[in-house]
């Protein structure tokens, strides 16, 4: 089905879980005012980036007051919110929720957690275990954080899980600046995020924060991707926006006769080989 889907570009105050909340919730409300069905959030919307040893104080389980909340207004519009989740046994993660018609309907814990340049998120978090699609108004969709989008078999899952929109929550710093003093990082994302919709005839839809923590600028341009690849709708560089962009359900149609990646796809070869390959290393 076609629909409308709003990327709240925002950003996040560092450790303020209340302030954060609330700015969420109003961008949710704005979100319905527009007519959107469905509004995106960046990674850790809830919480900021850069948390380190506060970790264990902006968790949240999922039957917090912030959730339930949260799980009242997807009873008007659906939402894809970023959050550190504390478990049972109290392990953290870097989580997103998606929420609708009053529920949580799926919770993905990022899987791949970066250790390098400017990231040690490894060293605060868990790693999530599953990547998985699940089944919403709009289709069969799945969640990705950031780094998971970078390692290939994680959009592969998903859109051979069946995902036809792959949502991801994302908190991309500035960095590198090309000869025409664009950002290096924007550049990279713009080529995923084409990429990767081009390869899955999938649609894409790209939230990224802004703002500045410990003097890093993340850079936004939260965009939505046709499953040819084309970009839709972009937001701005480096400024808070809120892109309400239509989602027409023609287009994927359209790419899936003309380019059947998918149906095309083996899985059982996929399966094949890397049964060898996890054989051969075995030796």
């Amino acid at each position: 089905m076609d629909f409308t889907v709003a990327l709240a570009q925002i950003k996040p105050k560092l450790g303020c879980v209340a302030d954060n909340c609330l700015m969420v919730r109003q961008a949710v409300e704005r979100g319905i005012d527009e007519k959107a069905d469905l509004v995106v959030f960046p990674e850790l919307a809830l919480t900021g980036y850069f948390l380190k040893d506060l970790v264990p104080d902006v968790a949240l389980r999922l039957d917090a007051p912030e959730i339930n909340a949260l799980r009242e207004l997807s009873r008007h519009i659906s939402i894809a919110v970023g959050l550190v989740e504390v478990s049972a046994d109290y392990r953290f993660f870097n989580t997103s929720l998606y929420l609708e018609g009053g529920e949580v309907r799926h919770v993905h814990r990022k899987v791949y957690l970066p250790t390098y340049g400017l990231f040690d998120e490894q060293r605060y978090l868990a790693r999530g275990e599953h990547f998985r699609a699940f089944d919403s108004r709009f289709g069969r969709m799945g969640l990705l954080i950031c780094e998971d989008m970078w390692h290939l078999s994680a959009p592969y899952i998903l859109a051979m899980d069946g995902a036809t929109t792959v949502i991801c929550l994302s908190s991309s710093p500035g960095r590198g600046l090309t000869e025409d003093d664009s950002l290096g990082s924007t550049i990279a994302w713009q080529k995923l995020t084409s990429t990767t919709a081009m390869f899955f005839n999938c649609r894409v839809l790209y939230c990224n924060r802004v703002g500045y923590e410990d003097g890093v600028n993340f850079w936004g341009g939260s965009e939505v991707v046709a499953p040819s690849g084309a970009v839709t709708s972009r937001a701005r560089i480096l400024e808070e926006d809120f892109l309400v962009a239509g989602v027409d359900e023609g287009a994927l149609r359209r790419e899936r006769i003309f380019s059947p990646m998918m149906r095309d796809e083996s899985l059982l070869i996929t399966l094949s080989e890397l049964r060898r390959i996890e054989r051969e290393r075995g030796r």
